[in-house]
């Protein structure tokens, strides 16, 4: 029979296949005392060993398949094998009580686990899931159980579970895995990111999903829509087979407008450029056409190691980057670390909300060696192409002030040292805090360019955090007050003859693109897998019209009244 589960829209496309049923293996974990203590913890040594190993294969797959940037989780993962404070307290447990390996370690782990799901904010909860991930790896060592793997997956199916780990998603094989479908998540979580770095359809918080469906059911994922078609009939196989070689079509037609302008129906442009997190990345920059880099995330040049990048390595990655696009503008965000992102030798204070903690400029703006630093790699690669300095978390104008001043003492130095800089360099700030969407008109005076970080200013807008189930539905890009704020930014920046662009994941979404055009955003940056799409949105909107819809939405009530407008015009 027929049945249908709505959950969250997390990544596009439509797929039809069998369903896979991903279940991890319950382990009854039982207290037991064991009389040799000593092979315990060699059996705990030898386990660790092993789910290293297997962390550290998974971490180089992932870097080779998506990129440094989804490959960091599992250098996240490696860290907790090698935290002190947990694995000292898992021997000190087998050795003062004389029981197993396994409950010591679940012991412990379980009394992390809780301590963190029950801090108020994403930034723990999502050590909590890192320290349930490593720990059941080890567990299963212990247990000699074998995981289950997504990686033996050898046939076309849609993976179904209640979620997905990092491990999880780095084993999925694009080739049989065409899609997948989760009872947790919002379109923020780990989970749904990776979908779309795969480009592969998902549906996630479905709530129950797995108790819907039974391995080898046939089921329809609609990633656009959150629809999950269980068992079809024949009408809607063919349906969805129909509208699956349409989207096929329309990416076909999109890769024609590689080399074309990112220009409106009526010839208005813009730019499409694209976020990356490290040189690595360019090859697909290159490839979709984006027309700049509008955001380069320099922290994971400072992630995955255990000391602060020397100027010479920072300089050279800077350069390569800003080469590679050939003249073409290429937006580098100086270090955005605490919040969602720890550096352990850089030992930052533990804090009850990072994500309104000592983070990004105000870390920079206190470790002024380290910023130093960066500011000198960052000038002397200017000297090479098109490259303009970004401050994130920009929160007063006394940290602009003191961020530029910065900027202009590593200038002169280097001038006297007879290294060559570009005097004619740009410096701007993210906006993603709503007091600074606020004065923008203030800031526009003092900077040459924003760029508008919807990921933070959202949930600082809303106080949703975008990481968190319970309030996903809070989340809301289209809500009229965050687009007054947006108007806000880009009418500030244009009366001061500046211009704002847009890195937030808003940015690529095709109910957003029309808003934003008629807003008079003059840069569009998003993942470099979006930028054909996003092209061939533009090229379907006339630019008055757009303007009458962004005229419209300001004064609607809510974000669905938003969103139903703009997908009615569309």
């Amino acid at each position: 029979m027929t049945d249908c589960l709505q959950g969250i829209a997390a990544s596009n496309g439509i797929a039809i296949a069998k369903a896979f049923l991903l279940e991890q293996p319950e382990l009854d974990i039982q207290k037991e005392i064991v009389s040799d203590v000593e092979t315990e913890i060699l059996q705990l040594k030898e386990a660790i060993a092993k789910a290293k190993k297997e962390l550290e294969m998974l971490r180089d797959k992932t870097r080779e398949q998506q990129g440094d940037e989804n490959a960091e989780i599992f250098s996240a993962h490696l860290l907790v094998l090698e935290d002190p404070e947990l694995i000292d307290a898992v021997t000190a447990k087998v050795k003062e009580n004389s029981v197993s390996a396994s409950h010591a370690l679940h012991e412990v782990s379980s009394m992390y686990i809780q301590m963190f799901e029950d801090m108020d904010n994403a930034y723990m909860r999502e050590r909590a899931a890192d320290i349930k991930d490593v720990s059941q790896r080890v567990l299963l060592h212990l247990a000699g159980v074998e995981n289950t793997s997504l990686a033996s997956i050898n046939e076309e199916t849609i993976v179904l579970s209640h979620d997905l780990t990092p491990s999880d998603t780095a084993q999925l094989d694009r080739q049989f895995t065409l899609g997948f479908v989760t009872n947790i998540g919002g379109r923020t979580s780990h989970s749904a990111i990776m979908a779309r770095s795969l480009e592969i359809p998902a549906v996630v918080g479905t709530k129950d999903i797995t108790s819907q469906v039974q391995n080898g059911d046939l089921i329809i994922v609609d990633g656009s829509t959150g629809d999950v078609i269980i068992n079809p009939d024949e009408d809607s196989i063919q349906t969805y087979r129909e509208r699956q070689r349409q989207i096929e079509a329309e990416k076909e037609e999109q890769k024609k407008l590689v080399n074309e302008p990112s220009i409106s129906a009526d010839g208005y442009q813009v730019e499409l450029a694209a976020n990356i997190g490290t040189p690595d990345d360019m090859e697909g920059v290159i490839e979709n056409g984006a027309e700049g880099v509008g955001l380069y995330r320099t922290e994971f040049l400072y992630m995955g190691r255990d000391s602060v990048p020397e100027e010479e390595e920072q300089f050279e990655a800077y350069r390569t980057v800003v080469e590679n696009m050939d003249g073409k503008p290429v937006v580098i965000r100086t270090l955005d670390i605490g919040g969602d992102k720890e550096l352990p030798y850089l030992d930052l204070p533990e804090e009850l909300n990072p994500f309104l903690g000592f983070r990004a400029i105000r870390l920079c703006l206190e470790k002024t060696d380290l910023f130093r630093t960066q500011l000198r790699a960052l000038l002397r690669a200017s000297h090479y192409g098109n490259l303009k300095i970004m401050f994130p978390m920009v929160a007063t104008l006394e940290e602009l002030r003191n961020a530029k001043a910065l900027v202009q003492e590593e200038k002169e130095r280097l001038k006297e040292e007879g290294k060559p800089v570009n005097d004619e360099l740009e410096i701007g700030i993210m906006v993603e805090i709503p007091s600074t969407a606020v004065a923008a008109p203030q800031f526009a005076k003092e900077v040459d360019f924003f760029s508008i970080g919807t990921n933070d200013l959202v949930q600082y807008t809303l106080a949703a955090d975008r990481m968190s189930e319970h309030v996903s539905h809070l989340y809301q890009p289209y809500h009229p007050a965050v687009l007054q704020l947006i108007k806000n930014v880009i009418d500030a920046s244009h009366a001061e003859g500046k211009w704002t662009g847009m890195c937030g994941e808003m940015a690529g979404e095709r109910t957003a693109i029309p808003l934003l055009l008629g807003l008079g955003l003059d840069e569009f940056s998003m993942s470099a897998t979006s930028v054909l799409a996003a092209r061939s949105t533009l090229r379907e909107i006339q630019l008055n019209t757009a303007q009458d819809l962004a005229s419209r939405a300001l004064t609607c009530s809510t974000s669905e009244e938003v969103e139903t407008m703009v997908r009615n015009h569309l």
